[in-house]
């Protein structure tokens, strides 16, 4: 059998990180960003990581490290010491600090997004060359999916196959990174855009599914391919950026 890549790593944007995936968890779960319910949060939090491993995703330290902070301030809520109770009686609470961090960041990301759409602004000015034009969303200009989005996607269709991969017998066929990247350009190769979804039609277990996730990855990491929401947590579309190949020689 082989491996997705032999030694394979994907390193996450630098855009990506610890509090990238609590804000996104918090939105996922439409949850009060001032009341954390930090058991919920701290699990899917790990579960996420154990996921981001088990894609060979390049984990940076700082991931650990907000791991272990919420593990601590977990502990902290679930077991009070002395101090917890002298600090409740001042009204401070352990997920404060956490909160001031993630609200510090997110007017950092927003300030961030806002200077960004001026330049995006700056540059439609002029006329897009043909190969460059991407087809919007019928309800606005379509928005990038994050990694977490994506992941996100993932997560729901590796729990569609866990129960039907457990009930067969199959042998695993060797399946090569490369091979699933040009099958994902293949198909959009005649195609517009493709449905997240629609590239893991038809494979049963859990293996080739991460196998092409991690392919999709590359693609865009190598700016083949973009993923597209209409509006966050909106379904995702796969689109071909500019005209994209498949060469002999490989991707």
């Amino acid at each position: 059998m082989e491996e997705t890549s032999p030694g394979f790593l994907f390193h996450l944007p630098v855009f990506e990180g610890p509090l990238d995936l609590l804000l996104h968890l918090i939105k996922v779960n439409e949850v009060d960003i001032y009341d954390i319910p930090i058991a919920l949060i701290t699990a899917q939090y790990l579960e996420y990581l154990d996921l981001m491993q088990e894609l060979n995703l390049d984990i940076a330290s700082e991931y650990l490290v907000m791991a272990a902070t919420l593990a601590y301030i977990k502990s902290r809520l679930l077991l009070p010491s002395q101090t917890d109770l002298s600090e409740e009686k001042t009204g401070e609470d352990p997920r404060d600090e956490l909160v001031r961090r993630l609200l510090e960041y997110q007017k950092f990301k927003q300030a961030a997004e806002q200077l960004g759409s001026k330049e995006i602004l700056g540059r439609d000015v002029f006329a897009r060359s043909a190969h460059e034009e991407i087809e919007e969303g019928e309800g606005g200009e379509d928005i990038e999916a994050s990694l977490f989005d994506l992941m996100e996607a993932l997560r729901e269709i590796l729990k569609k196959v866990e129960t039907q991969e457990k009930l067969l017998d199959f042998t695993r066929e060797k399946i090569s990174l490369k091979d699933k990247m040009i099958e994902i350009l293949e198909k959009l190769r005649d195609a517009e855009h493709i449905l997240f979804e629609d590239l893991f039609s038809g494979y049963i277990t859990r293996f080739e599914i991460i196998v092409t996730f991690v392919a999709l990855l590359e693609l865009i990491k190598n700016q083949k391919i973009r993923a597209l929401q209409v509006q966050a947590f909106g379904s995702i579309r796969i689109y071909r950026r500019g005209e994209v190949s498949t060469p002999e020689g490989g991707i």
